[in-house]
């Protein structure tokens, strides 16, 4: 076992932090930056067994607790059997990552667009969403305490050419984000976090990325450079931190100033 990493703060220590997508890309480095920060992790996944189960270790390598939970997040019953098993499991749980999206990687033109994709994506993004804000949340207020993060996007400020589908889930979680907030307060806090583009494997695996997006991209960015995952992974997870508890329906983004530019 190493040792643990000083380098961040521990903000969840004594807690149970449950990342819906957590087997790859930004789920993961969200469930390993809550794990250095002291949390128990609940990493879930709904096909990735292998890639859960590394996160997981990945989590024991750093001196962390974490279990795995499988669900298809479109599906209600497999939400309400998921928040009885991390419920009954942890005996609570103090904060909720809806990571969790799909955002049509593949679609590479409006003109592409099909039912089905509409279908998946609004599936995922919105009814996904909204069923495991309202059955963990519900929880949360019964409990007295809680803290959700929903993974937006900058998206919504700019529209999508590409997969307008996807634009519009998100905007859609800002809805979900806002109606619960409501409903939750002064309880339960529900905010949205929206990154910019991040490199993931998937994005850098793009056909468009990979033949000058990329660089398109980074140069009308004033930071200037695209972050990895884990640079944005505290960042998700400072909405649901102490520091944050006068924090609720807010639409928080980190894009390196990529849409202060023509917004």
């Amino acid at each position: 076992m190493s040792e643990k990493n000083t380098s961040v703060p521990r903000r969840f220590e004594g807690r149970t932090v449950l990342v819906t997508g957590a087997g790859t890309g930004y789920g993961a480095e969200i469930a390993v930056r809550a794990a250095q920060e002291g949390a128990r992790v609940a990493v879930h996944y709904r096909s990735s067994a292998a890639g859960a189960d590394r996160t997981v270790a990945r989590i024991k390598d750093v001196g962390g607790e974490a279990f795995t939970v499988r669900a298809d997040i479109t599906v209600h019953q497999d939400i309400v059997r998921m928040a009885d098993e991390v419920f009954a499991r942890s005996g609570g749980l103090d904060v909720l990552v809806n990571n969790v999206g799909d955002m049509a990687g593949e679609q590479t033109s409006w003109r592409d667009l099909t039912e089905e994709a509409v279908d998946h994506v609004l599936a995922v993004d919105i009814k996904g969403t909204l069923l495991c804000v309202h059955e963990f949340g519900s929880r949360m207020l019964d409990q007295g305490h809680g803290a959700i993060v929903n993974i937006g996007s900058t998206v919504i400020v700019r529209g999508s050419a590409r997969a307008p589908q996807y634009a519009a889930a998100k905007y859609g979680i800002l809805g979900i984000t806002k109606s619960y907030a409501q409903a939750f307060a002064p309880t339960v806090r529900v905010n949205t976090f929206a990154p910019g583009f991040i490199e993931t494997e998937t994005l850098l695996g793009r056909a468009d990325w990979k033949s000058g997006r990329r660089e398109d991209m980074i140069s009308k960015t004033p930071m200037r450079r695209i972050p990895g995952p884990a640079e944005l992974a505290g960042t998700a997870l400072f909405l649901a931190t102490d520091d944050a508890s006068h924090m609720t329906g807010v639409y928080l983004n980190a894009d390196g100033g990529f849409n202060m530019l023509g917004a």
